[in-house]
């Protein structure tokens, strides 16, 4: 099989930089448009010996009665916008995450950065103005905003639905039904938990027919899902942060699977972030008897091999980027010699990349400590 990986792995994990995550993908394998139904998408099984080849729909045959799928009800909301300064430049606001009623925080695409103070005219369709922003503050590259009108609605009635830079059409109809999940429901990410792509409301209930339970958290995607890691040096990398969301029945669902040796199985890496983010901030020391408690935080953690996971048995997921933080994630989680030989695989084999592209399910890696 080609390698298709720019670097050779070094012994020690610990070692590893961002070049090891860098790979060649031929720019017809990323997919512009999804499967023509949700659930007819390719699935690849890495974990066994040999790697093996299905449909999506497959995925039941994986699953065991008992587990719990664990799936992340945010709903992508309109969180791009244009419009324009009040010396009549043209401005393009990308949200990162709404902050509040009237604030959120966002990237501005402008010929001149506006200044704290400043206000931006959002048009509407017709060009006229439909609300405001000022400019309150800038970190990096982001920028804090106030709204003169409550946000929500603002963006559903005059924002457009935010595709990844790698797809190259505008978002239409179609788009706006296909880059949701089914079971989308808590507005606020930028952009779709795309593993959850794949789920159909029909095979959703084969699920829970075979005896799988399914629950359900939130965390918001930012738009710094899509920031390139801009340091070799991995330890000097510096996680976007996201908020999510564990309600107190999807922390007794998992406790309940725990406690009786069923497994916990995320649907994508925002839902894994979510799990893990929560055992980091409430079980640090990995305690055998931890149990899970509702809580809504901030995460700004960053999975990286060698990692050591305490709650997600298996995981569901799209093939990621080169050099993103949520290839070190699934490397860290099912082994980056896996990781490797799934891609390599993959690219050889035809399979579709990034967000409208096919998936994987990966189980947790016998390289990486078992959860406590």
């Amino acid at each position: 099989m080609r390698d298709f990986f720019k670097e050779q792995l070094p012994d020690d994990l610990a070692s590893l930089d961002l070049s090891h995550f860098d790979y060649d993908l031929p720019e017809s394998l990323i997919a512009q448009m999804p499967a023509a139904s949700r659930s007819t998408s390719r699935l690849l099984l890495p974990c066994t010996s040999p790697i093996q080849d299905a449909h999506f729909h497959q995925i039941i045959d994986q699953l065991h009665a008992g587990d719990v799928l664990v799936m992340n009800n945010t709903k992508v909301i309109k969180a791009r916008l244009y419009g324009a300064k009040s010396s009549g430049g043209k401005v393009e606001v990308m949200l990162d995450r709404v902050s509040g009623e009237h604030e959120c925080i966002a990237q501005i695409r402008a010929s001149k950065s506006p200044a704290a103070g400043s206000v931006i005219h959002i048009h509407s369709a017709d060009g006229e103005t439909a609300f405001q922003f000022t400019v309150l503050s800038k970190t990096d590259r982001f920028y804090h905003l106030q709204s003169d009108a409550p946000l929500l609605p603002m963006l559903d009635a005059h924002g457009n639905l935010p595709l990844p830079p790698y797809i190259d059409h505008a978002a239409d109809d179609f788009d706006a039904a296909r880059y949701q999940t089914v079971f989308a429901q808590t507005e606020g990410a930028v952009a779709a938990p795309t593993a959850g792509l794949h789920f159909d409301e029909a095979l959703l209930e084969h699920i829970k027919d075979k005896g799988v339970q399914l629950a359900y958290l939130t965390l918001h995607v930012g738009a710094g899902t899509f920031l390139p890691v801009a340091s070799t040096n991995l330890d000097q990398h510096i996680m976007h942060q996201e908020w999510f969301e564990i309600s107190t029945e999807t922390a007794q669902q998992i406790n309940h699977a725990r406690q009786t040796g069923q497994r916990i199985i995320a649907v994508g890496t925002t839902s894994l972030r979510a799990l893990e983010s929560a055992h980091a901030q409430q079980n640090p020391t990995h305690t055998a008897d931890w149990t899970l408690q509702a809580t809504a935080a901030e995460t700004r953690l960053f999975i990286r091999p060698p990692y050591r996971f305490g709650i997600v048995d298996a995981l569901i997921t799209n093939f990621h980027l080169p050099q993103s933080t949520l290839l070190m994630l699934v490397s860290a989680f099912s082994g980056t010699q896996t990781m490797r030989d799934a891609y390599n695989h993959a690219i050889e084999h035809g399979y579709r990349f990034f967000s409208y592209g096919d998936a994987m399910f990966l189980e947790r890696s016998h390289e990486t400590p078992p959860p406590a």
